[in-house]
């Protein structure tokens, strides 16, 4: 039986950083968005001429909105957004270690990636993104935007602040890394199954180095630099 005492350290250890009802909201309302990202996809792959310029600005739009309920959410909780961020950098120093923490991550990661997609043979699924890749100049700085917005935006809700809650919910921080770890890879469903598998074992990666660091922004770093370079290498190979 867990001791008063118990229960205060293992709340303290893992604090909720909003609601239960904003967690079940924002889930609802991002899985519609999953669904409705899968339907879009689904039309883009049938089009002999996909408006990639109309989805980037869309899917920008619909990031940050989710990241302003998050940090509404948490506000109204009454609980610091710094906790689903981490500490802001103090110095030059700070960032260029972050920065390198990133690039190692990046590294292992790609390995890792590398090897577990040889596992589950993603490599003809990896064609069913290639309709949504940008072409040309413009396209690509869009792409790039877009990145950035998914570091950004994608890091703070998974890992900075549904990671947390189902931590917080489960009372323990490898549930929580798994639990928000499938959701991410969920979100990518339109991607494909493997893909989508794929996709939540980096999540999972990126979930570990949150917890391990204490702060998304080397997740956001790297997130931002592999959605970039993909849709970059993606736009070059074409040609």
């Amino acid at each position: 039986m867990e001791t008063p005492a118990l229960a205060q350290s293992t709340s303290d250890r893992y604090p909720q950083v909003a609601s239960p009802l904003h967690t079940i909201l924002m889930l609802a309302a991002f899985t519609a968005w999953t669904f409705g990202a899968k339907i879009l996809a689904d039309h883009m792959r049938a089009a002999v001429h996909p408006n990639r310029v109309r989805v980037y600005l869309v899917t920008i739009f619909v990031e940050w909105f989710f990241f302003v309920l998050v940090v509404v959410g948490v506000r109204r909780h009454g609980a610091s957004v710094l906790l689903v961020l981490g500490d802001h950098w103090r110095s030059a120093r700070q960032v260029l270690r972050d920065i390198g923490i990133a690039a190692g991550f990046w590294v292992v990661a790609l390995g890792l990636l590398w090897v577990f997609g040889r596992l589950l043979r993603v490599g003809a699924q990896g064609s069913n993104i290639q309709f949504i890749l940008p072409h040309g100049p413009a396209e690509l700085a869009l792409w790039i935007a877009l990145s950035v917005t998914a570091g950004i935006c994608e890091e703070t809700i998974f890992r900075g602040y549904l990671q947390r809650q189902f931590m917080a919910l489960t009372k323990n921080a490898p549930a929580g890394i798994v639990i928000s770890a499938a959701g991410f890879g969920a979100a990518h469903a339109y991607q494909g199954f493997r893909m989508a598998v794929l996709i939540s074992l980096f999540g999972a990666m990126f979930g570990i180095l949150a917890y391990w660091r204490g702060t998304v922004r080397p997740g956001m770093i790297v997130h931002a630099w592999q959605d970039s370079l993909g849709g970059l290498v993606g736009s070059l190979m074409r040609h």
